[in-house]
């Protein structure tokens, strides 16, 4: 009697750990889940872009977030949160802060690039691809200037994003 007990008890709790293991249609779906998420914020960061170029010829204006003027880190806060990023801070080191750093080589259309000196990060701009070999940054650059796309002109910038944040 005890032996029969004791395979009933097991059967059950075999039965009850099968019914909550996860299942591979549940994995097939998390990963479904998570390759549409990013797949949003592609789409996202496809039309923040497409504002931040809307803006070129706009022009520079110290701590001017748009519409219709622009600093650095204005153009890029305007542009990220119209196209639905919420959180974005407003000055370009906070933005710094905030994105994910990634490696150069991984960097895609629109992702940001921040310029920095000995007294950390002074500048941010959208990366929009390359021209005859040499990245191009969408940028505000600075007073006297227009909203323009430039090919960066230093060593001394890192690739942040804000895909996989």
């Amino acid at each position: 009697m005890t032996i029969i007990l004791r395979a009933l008890a097991s059967a059950a709790l075999a039965v009850g750990l099968l019914t909550t293991a996860p299942t591979t249609t549940d994995t097939a779906h998390g990963a479904t889940a998570s390759r549409a998420a990013a797949q949003r914020t592609d789409r996202k960061i496809g039309q923040a872009l497409t504002i931040a170029r809307h803006q070129t010829g706009d022009p520079y204006a110290a701590g001017a977030a748009g519409p219709h003027r622009f600093d650095c880190s204005g153009l890029t806060f305007y542009s990220y949160r119209k196209a639905g990023f919420r959180h974005l801070p407003r000055t370009s080191a906070a933005q710094a802060h905030f994105a994910k750093r990634i490696k150069r080589g991984a960097m895609r259309r629109g992702d940001l690039v921040f310029f920095f000196d000995g007294g950390g990060v002074y500048h941010v701009g959208v990366f929009v691809g390359f021209r005859h070999g040499h990245r191009r940054v969408l940028h505000a650059p600075y007073s006297g200037t227009r909203v323009r796309v430039d090919r960066i002109w230093t060593d001394r910038w890192f690739a942040g994003t804000l895909r996989r944040r």
